[in-house]
């Protein structure tokens, strides 16, 4: 199944998932702290240290690498999704900066969630923020 604008994917890291947007034509839009990258391993967990994070547009092939992914728009059945147009809009107004990032209230499950919903909430913590 390929991605439309505006979905989710879960990336299964091992040990945790990132979570992006895919925004179209192989592009995704993710929060990514520091040590976020493809085959990060045990290296990805120092994100719990850290407490900054860059909006970035990369290629989807790019940031899953040889890791497992899957569509997983989680909270379709919770809130209405918010219009692509808009999701889109604001995530690409968002490039470039750089963002508060707490593993447990502002990651990159809460941007993407954040971005679809209009709710930040993050499965892996068991929290909304």
């Amino acid at each position: 199944v390929k991605p439309k604008p505006g979905d989710l994917i879960e990336i299964f890291r091992g040990t945790y998932q990132h979570w992006v947007i895919y925004v179209g034509q192989g592009y995704i839009i993710h929060l990514a702290p520091p040590s976020e990258h493809a085959q990060a391993g045990a290296y990805s967990m120092m994100s719990v240290l850290c407490d900054m994070a860059v909006v970035k547009k990369e290629q989807l092939r790019d940031v899953v690498g040889t890791d497992r992914y899957t569509i997983n728009n989680l909270l379709d059945d919770k809130y209405k999704p918010r219009p692509v147009k808009l999701i889109l809009q604001d995530a690409h107004s968002l490039l470039g900066q750089e963002l508060p990032y707490c593993v447990f209230s502002g990651n990159c499950e809460h941007f993407v969630t954040e971005m679809r919903y209009g709710k930040a909430e993050s499965r892996q913590v068991g929290d909304s923020a």
